[in-house]
């Protein structure tokens, strides 16, 4: 498995596996794991048994679909199926195309490893050179050739969901519903908000599948999610180098509702001015606009850096 794998994961496997099961974890993502997989089947010449590009493995998660179709009792207009290497959505898309023509299917990818949607668009399977590997359970470069035949066929559409939305919906479901969920369990949910007008009313199927989630990442989850509902913003702002510059700021720049949630500064006597980074928190998504106003106003001087991403990610 991949080094990024959630420790609760590896523990799970672990524990199903007990003395017959040896964990190795490599590289940074799926692929780098399947790869050294690979190679080490060539040496020992031990079995690969595929995780999703497998005709009997696609029909084992099929059984999901069975289990669907018996539990409900009235028609499923909408199913939606989180999309990694692609299995899931081969199996249950298969049989419900077949059991339940009706339906329309929804396969739901991360945005930041969407690979079955590439390949799509491709209309052949493209290797991603780079992805955002937060959706550990479902972010692959690279998805099946056998997934990809078969989900092409069978799904009625495929849309890709934000990571920060996927932290939102992963909070939501915690405080709300007191369900812990790992960010591939959230992706068939967090993609109802882009289907609501055309769900509504509807009887509507979300496939929720994981709940290895390390409590060690729930300060990243919020982080994430905040970014995405705009409630957090990080600046690099140039203050005077004299006393008081920073009692300024807060007097005059931030609302009574606004919060600093991280601040970095080193003074330099031989400088004018010094630059800080600052994290603020505002309460609505449209406080935003008064801030920025309120610093420009104030004559200070500061670069926002939630859009710049190489920049973000070295400082952040």
């Amino acid at each position: 498995m991949p080094a990024t794998t959630p420790r609760q994961k590896i523990k799970q496997v672990k524990m199903f596996g007990k003395e017959f099961v040896e964990v190795i974890l490599t590289g940074d993502t799926y692929d780098d794991a399947h790869n050294l997989a690979m190679e080490d089947c060539k040496k020992t010449g031990m079995a690969f048994i595929h995780p999703f590009d497998d005709q009997q493995i696609i029909e084992g998660q099929a059984t999901v679909g069975v289990e669907i179709l018996q539990d409900s009792k009235e028609h499923i207009d909408y199913i939606f199926i989180p999309v990694g290497g692609g299995g899931l959505a081969a199996g249950v898309g298969t049989y419900f195309k077949q059991m339940s023509p009706n339906t329309k299917i929804i396969g739901v990818e991360p945005a930041g490893a969407p690979s079955m949607k590439k390949s799509m668009e491709a209309g052949k399977v493209v290797e991603m050179k780079k992805i955002d590997k937060f959706v550990d359970g479902a972010a692959v470069q690279k998805v099946g050739e056998i997934t990809f035949e078969v989900c092409k066929q069978v799904l009625d559409d495929l849309v890709a969901v934000p990571e920060g939305r996927i932290c939102t919906k992963i909070l939501e479901l915690y405080n709300q519903d007191a369900i812990v969920i790992e960010p591939a369990g959230a992706l068939s949910i967090a993609a109802l908000d882009f289907y609501k007008d055309k769900i509504k009313g509807k009887n509507v199927v979300c496939i929720v599948s994981g709940s290895n989630n390390d409590i060690t990442r729930t300060e990243e989850i919020k982080e994430r999610s905040m970014l995405y509902e705009g409630l957090k913003h990080y600046f690099i702002i140039r203050f005077p180098q004299r006393s008081g510059a920073l009692r300024t700021f807060v007097d005059t720049v931030l609302s009574p509702t606004d919060d600093i949630t991280h601040f970095e500064y080193s003074k330099k006597n031989n400088r004018e001015k010094g630059p800080a980074l600052i994290g603020i928190e505002v309460q609505k998504k449209e406080d935003f606009n008064g801030l920025v106003q309120r610093m420009e106003e104030n004559g200070f001087i500061y670069e926002y850096i939630n859009e710049k991403e190489d920049l973000f990610r070295l400082l952040i």
